[in-house]
């Protein structure tokens, strides 16, 4: 029973009311990592799966099909991940030449 109250999360004031428990920095920082090298590594290998399959039916086996694909899904990881922990930044981003606006 204790295992499932602590799998919920949720911990309880005195006056009764649940109120759902916040995660620390570190729990949160740990989950980004752990889906970003999840997402790095399921894309790298949908990319390498790509590269086969086009290496095997239109370029008589060669190895650079799989290379690039596996470097096209590594990238995609890699672009993925960057987004979601620039996004942790608070969202603030300009583009080239733009000013942010004044307060």
């Amino acid at each position: 029973m204790k295992a499932i109250t602590n799998s919920i999360l949720m911990a309880a004031t005195t006056s009764g009311v649940v109120v759902p428990k916040r995660n620390s920095s570190e729990e949160l920082l740990s989950e980004k990592w752990d889906q970003c090298l999840s997402n790095l590594i399921v894309k790298s290998a949908i990319g390498t799966g790509f590269g086969i399959v086009f290496s095997v039916l239109l370029f008589k086996r060669r190895a650079w099909p799989v290379t690039i694909g596996l470097g096209f899904g590594a990238g995609r990881g890699y672009a993925d991940c960057d987004r979601e922990f620039r996004g942790a930044a608070g969202g603030i981003t300009k583009a080239v030449g733009e000013r942010l606006p004044k307060p």
